[in-house]
């Protein structure tokens, strides 16, 4: 499984539903990786802290490395070296807090919809191998405020276009990956 050539992969699914795992497993645990980790480790926050240390123990220790959400310039990076992305939804949620979506910021649509564009363009001009791992968060229940239902609705559709701008698309449920394209 770790032969990826030059594909580009979505892999989604809900929380906890083994999306990552088989990312890193596709990736090759045995082979020279990427990793890009849009998450900010926050002290106030021990559960996350424990999460992302349990993700951490879990790479192999060859493994790079990248802590940033600039996804455009690792994508458009010319090596042979697999990209794993770990993971568009927290990438979405640092760019919505950068554009001032949750204050209503003058603009904020805007500076939004600029870096998904930029994102999804890179994924579309990728030449190295990509896998980038998106959680499915719209099968639920109909959010009761409106900053969720944004939520929701901005991680639809940027899952609907990434996954437009790649080669494979699979959905992990229950730890069980499937072949959506």
């Amino acid at each position: 499984m770790s032969k990826l050539l030059n594909a580009r992969l979505l892999v989604l699914g809900g929380a906890r539903s083994g999306k990552s795992t088989f990312a890193e497993h596709r990736a090759g645990l045995e082979t020279a990786v990427d990793y890009l980790a849009t998450s900010q480790v926050r002290s106030d926050d021990p559960e996350w802290v424990e999460r992302v240390r349990l993700h951490r123990a879990r790479r192999p220790a060859h493994w790079v490395t990248l802590e940033t959400i600039d996804l455009p310039t690792e994508l458009d990076r010319r090596t042979d070296t697999p990209l794993l992305i770990d993971c568009l939804t927290v990438w979405l949620t640092r760019q919505m807090d950068l554009a001032g979506i949750w204050e209503a910021r003058p603009g904020c649509d805007d500076v939004l919809k600029a870096a998904v564009d930029e994102a999804v363009a890179a994924f579309g001009r990728a030449t190295r191998p990509v896998i980038a791992v998106s959680n499915e968060v719209g099968q639920g229940l109909v959010p009761a405020d409106a900053g969720s239902r944004r939520f929701r609705d901005e991680m639809g559709i940027l899952n609907m276009r990434v996954a437009q701008a790649v080669d494979e698309v699979w959905l992990c449920t229950a730890g069980i990956p499937a072949r959506l394209k």
